[in-house]
């Protein structure tokens, strides 16, 4: 079985296809929706409901990378929050750097928080994130390699099943206690706030929001591309069945801990790249003023697909696009018709 090449995959596959042209549709019609039609226009879709929608195409995406490995390799990770947030950490780096003096107190080296700590210097793991190029890097590379030893450690010793959750969770609390530290110079439990602009285009413009707005919609699209990829190849085939019977398949000869080792690697960059897209959108008029409501709709939409979309959005239209299997009768062939 050859790899699917992705424009063949979505000619076969119409649930794919109308994914990807809904998600591409949108990254082009939303924006041009905000920005060229005027407010009283049907049609003009406001600039919070722009950065409210792009918020959840980024949930959208870590919510993909979690799917990926839960429900195609059985690998249930309850530390996916950590690699959200380093994703998110490694771009705001980068935005805290280019302030400069902009910030409270004026530094052009160091960030206001640090300042306000009484830091006499920038700390060396800051360095080279004034690079935007740097930190695009850093975004992929700092989850992903913390994926690898992680997965490394616990599928060579066979840690699989509740005790890999709990091993996950543990990861994901450990680190927020490192990064609520003061001294490790990550801004503590207020984070990294007050960002000013990004590439020089400034966070609070409506053209900056639409084209974030594109930029979600557009690395779903890919996103789900790659995932279905796997799933199609010989790949995605042994983690279906890693799934179903992984000592059985150990059994066959395949190393196990390789093929859940590359996934959950890939799940943890998705993650991250997840979490650097959703830092650079701002508080909105509808989070900002009604608070209440946004975690409402927020805790409500992830009911919503935990109740109607319990496959993900790479399984969700399968079972709809397979033929029925007439159950037999007990003494009878299915299909025959009964004397």
């Amino acid at each position: 079985m050859a790899t699917p090449h992705p424009f063949g995959l979505l000619a076969r596959n119409g649930a794919a296809a109308f994914t990807v042209a809904a998600l591409l549709a949108a990254a082009v019609l939303v924006p041009v929706c905000n920005l060229a039609l005027p407010a009283d226009s049907p049609l003009y879709v406001p600039t919070w409901v722009v950065s409210l929608v792009g918020k959840y195409l980024c949930f959208a995406l870590l919510a993909l990378s979690v799917d990926l490995i839960w429900g195609f390799c059985g690998i249930l990770s309850l530390g996916h929050g950590a690699f959200f947030a380093l994703g998110g950490y490694a771009i705001g780096m980068h935005l805290m750097r280019e302030i400069g003096t902009r910030g409270v107190y004026g530094n052009p080296v160091l960030p206001d928080f640090m300042v306000f700590l009484n830091w006499s210097e920038l700390p060396w793991y800051w360095h080279g994130f004034d690079w935007f190029a740097f930190a695009l890097l850093m975004v992929v590379l700092v989850p992903g390699l913390l994926a690898f030893v992680f997965g490394w450690l616990t599928f060579r010793s066979r840690v699989t099943g509740v005790y890999l959750s709990i091993i996950s969770q543990a990861l994901t609390f450990a680190l927020m206690l490192a990064f609520f530290r003061n001294d490790m110079g990550f801004g503590g439990n207020n984070g990294l706030t007050d960002f000013k602009d990004v590439l020089g285009f400034d966070l609070q413009a409506d053209t900056t929001r639409a084209a974030l707005f594109a930029l979600s919609a557009c690395s779903l699209a890919v996103a789900y591309v790659c995932c279905r990829l796997i799933i199609a190849s010989r790949l995605g085939k042994v983690l279906v069945a890693v799934r179903d019977a992984e000592s059985r398949v150990r059994f066959l000869g395949y190393r196990v801990e390789y093929y859940k080792l590359f996934v959950f690697v890939f799940s943890a960059m998705l993650a991250g790249i997840a979490g650097a897209i959703l830092v650079n959108y701002l508080k909105t008029w509808f989070t900002g003023a009604i608070p209440e409501l946004w975690l409402f709709a927020l805790g409500g939409l992830f009911i919503a697909v935990t109740l109607l979309l319990p496959q993900g959005i790479v399984g969700l239209l399968g079972p709809l696009r397979r033929p029925r299997v007439e159950r037999a009768e007990p003494g009878r062939i299915a299909g025959e018709t009964p004397r």
